[in-house]
């Protein structure tokens, strides 16, 4: 019985597929729309002018864990994450690992949805309840996932390369205000700061590159040989992103690009053209809104898709709308205040998400090569 349903989930998979690049334009839309928001200005604050040493840190902390998911992908090139982590150490094991992966996916798509409301209440529309826009953006978000992932991939192609532009126009229209000097010196405070500012970008983004184990299976095998590269390019082409966002802000306020939380939308609101193109900051508010929209739809599409191969349902979309209503209620209840949410996303988001996502697939990398192993030898 178990395996007649293994096939029928190999089955539900292939009748999607999309290509190595749209895999990349979800990866890349999945780790940097609202990282490049949210990112900069708190980790300015942690890291002082070292924030960039930070991304660099953590970055490569990012591609380490995504070796680990390119090397269980290329073992397994059919199976999700769920699917070969059952094969590797069995059902009962996944099963008790996967309690910390599920809690932390839930609080995962709850946290992406409540920074774009605390930015709206903040920044934009201080007069509207927060879970006006919460709510909305569940629900799209929830219609899209059930369409499915070549639709989602079509869409968020034209989405990023928009949102792209837009933020490249406001960082271009910033190179007269640049100062340089304020990028020195590098490391006034030590480097314990960046090691702190290291800590929290490798919390977010950088560790959840794990999301992907559950999705790569479904690039289509006439590209999956440039799946590997295209996705390391992917993560470096962020990381690069990252940087120069958080360098310019720098650029433009110095040490008090720490104190705005979202110093890209304040970036966006001093720069100008010659007095025609002024206060563009809604620019900025859209692109927050998109890339968090993208982020929350590929969340949701994997928590639905990690409880139906867990439990062996046969449709994930029938989880799709409940998960988005009860991450809608956890945004109501989870947190007291914006001080308070910001201490859970920076402390406490680290931490959770190496034990749900980290420690879990480091177990499943070392299984793998050790069977490897076990096998070359029987072989010989």
């Amino acid at each position: 019985m178990i395996a007649v349903e293994r096939v029928e989930e190999g089955r539900n998979i292939g009748k999607q597929n999309i290509n190595h690049f749209q895999m990349s334009v979800l990866f890349f839309v999945f780790i940097t729309g609202s990282s490049i928001i949210n990112i900069p200005g708190p980790l300015i604050g942690k890291a002082n002018n070292g924030a960039w040493l930070s991304l660099l840190l953590s970055g490569g902390l990012g591609l380490c864990v995504l070796s680990c998911v390119l090397f269980l992908h290329r073992r397994f090139p059919d199976l999700t994450y769920v699917e070969y982590s059952r094969k590797l150490i069995g059902s009962a094991l996944t099963i008790a690992l996967s309690v910390l992966t599920l809690s932390f996916l839930l609080q995962m798509q709850t946290a992406i949805v409540v920074d774009v409301g605390l930015f709206m209440i903040s920044s934009m529309l201080r007069e509207t309840p927060m879970y006006v826009f919460t709510f909305l953006i569940f629900a799209i978000s929830a219609a899209t996932a059930r369409a499915g992932i070549e639709t989602m991939a079509r869409m968020f192609t034209l989405i990023t390369a928009l949102t792209g532009y837009l933020i490249v126009f406001v960082l271009l229209l910033g190179i007269p205000d640049y100062d340089p000097s304020l990028l020195l010196p590098i490391l006034p405070k030590g480097i314990k700061p960046v090691l702190h500012g290291a800590y929290m970008t490798f919390g977010f983004p950088y560790v959840e590159v794990f999301i992907f184990s559950m999705l790569l299976p479904f690039v289509n095998k006439s590209s999956s040989k440039k799946l590997p590269r295209a996705m390391i390019l992917t993560l470096v082409l962020n990381i690069f992103t990252l940087c120069v966002t958080t360098l310019c802000a720098i650029m433009i306020f110095g040490p008090y690009a720490g104190e705005r939380p979202y110093v890209l939308f304040s970036f966006a609101r001093v720069v100008e053209f010659q007095e025609i193109i002024q206060r563009i900051e809604s620019i900025i508010g859209m692109a927050l809104i998109l890339g968090s929209f993208m982020k929350t739809t590929i969340t949701l599409y994997v928590l639905s898709l990690y409880l139906k191969q867990l439990f062996h349902f046969k449709d994930h979309r029938t989880f799709v709308m409940p998960l988005a209503m009860i991450g809608f209620l956890m945004g109501l209840v989870g947190f007291d205040s914006p001080s308070e949410w910001g201490f859970i996303v920076s402390a406490i988001h680290p931490v959770w998400a190496t034990a749900a996502f980290v420690f879990p697939l480091l177990l499943l990398t070392i299984v793998a090569l050790f069977k490897k192993k076990e096998q070359t030898t029987e072989i010989h």
